[in-house]
């Protein structure tokens, strides 16, 4: 077995101000060795050096950010040193909207690594999600923190990274559910309306529950047109991930939302969720707004 299947590295990165020392707690508090503020180059120097050490750590992670002036020239020589070593790094990208990464920034009185006499907070911030496009598009696992309390953060990351390692590489889907009348996530690659189908919530008896049941489901999938729109759905996902493998994607994230995120759309996920498994995609779900719709 080689080094990146028994010892994990993991990059933890993204934009400044979104929660990267809170993940590489929770990576702590999992069992991996963890170093923020690590210059790239350093990267393969440490891994070799923690792995002499394997039987102690359950995996390494890395914090990096543009804090690091040589963070983006030194990504792709610590990406081929790593692979040297027989280990592929695995991504984890931590992004916020613009508004609430300003208050936070506002909050702490701390400065964006960007920020000069001749580049505001705001014009930094979009700068620096300009230069990291690169590596959230390769990413394996990309979190929008707006809504995120620090304990939100932790779970989520402890629950999803732990069901990333179990899938193993290859094409990751990830589908996350949403309400409109909260917010469209902004990492999603695709996002799908489905306020076309019939909505449980007009029914009394059905709506205090959710796309987790089995009464839901049928409400909403066993009706005629609910029918038709999946058998359709779920034939142009699966003929649709394959294309997109083979241009190189190995992380697809789908949206799929509702009114309130709570029926229609947890019904559709949940459906996608089972046939994808059954043709062997790495596939993890969010219900994002279940508990709120």
């Amino acid at each position: 077995m080689s080094p990146s299947n028994t010892f994990p590295v993991v990059v933890v990165t993204g934009i400044s101000g979104s929660g990267k020392s809170t993940a590489l707690k929770v990576f702590e508090d999992l069992g991996f060795f963890c170093i923020d503020g690590l210059p790239a180059g350093m990267s393969a120097k440490i891994a070799e050096l923690i792995l002499k050490e394997d039987a102690k750590y359950r995996g390494l992670a890395l914090g990096m950010d543009m804090r690091q002036l040589e963070f983006l020239d030194g990504w792709h020589n610590a990406l081929r040193d790593l692979t040297d070593l027989g280990i592929v790094p695995q991504v984890l990208f931590l992004e916020a909207k613009q508004d609430e990464l300003v208050r936070r920034y506002a909050t702490t009185r701390r400065l964006h690594p960007l920020e000069s006499q001749s580049l505001g907070l705001e014009q930094a911030l979009a700068k620096e999600r300009e230069m990291l496009g690169p590596i959230r598009e390769n990413a394996e696992l990309v979190l929008d923190t707006t809504h995120y309390s620090v304990h939100d953060l932790r779970r989520v990351i402890q629950t999803k990274w732990t069901a990333i390692e179990e899938l193993g590489r290859g094409m990751r889907v990830h589908i996350i559910t949403f309400g409109f009348k909260y917010g469209v996530p902004t990492e999603a690659d695709f996002v799908f309306d489905l306020r076309f189908l019939p909505n449980p919530y007009f029914d009394k008896n059905l709506r205090q529950l959710s796309g987790l049941e089995k009464s839901i489901q049928n409400y909403v999938l066993k009706s005629d047109v609910g029918e038709e729109f999946e058998a359709k759905f779920l034939d142009f996902i699966s003929y649709m991930l394959p294309l997109y493998a083979d241009e190189g994607r190995y992380r697809i994230t789908l949206a799929l939302g509702c009114t309130g995120g709570r029926h229609r759309s947890v019904s559709v996920a949940e459906s996608v969720l089972a046939t994808l498994k059954k043709k062997g995609y790495a596939v993890t779900i969010e219900h994002r707004h279940m508990e709120l719709g």
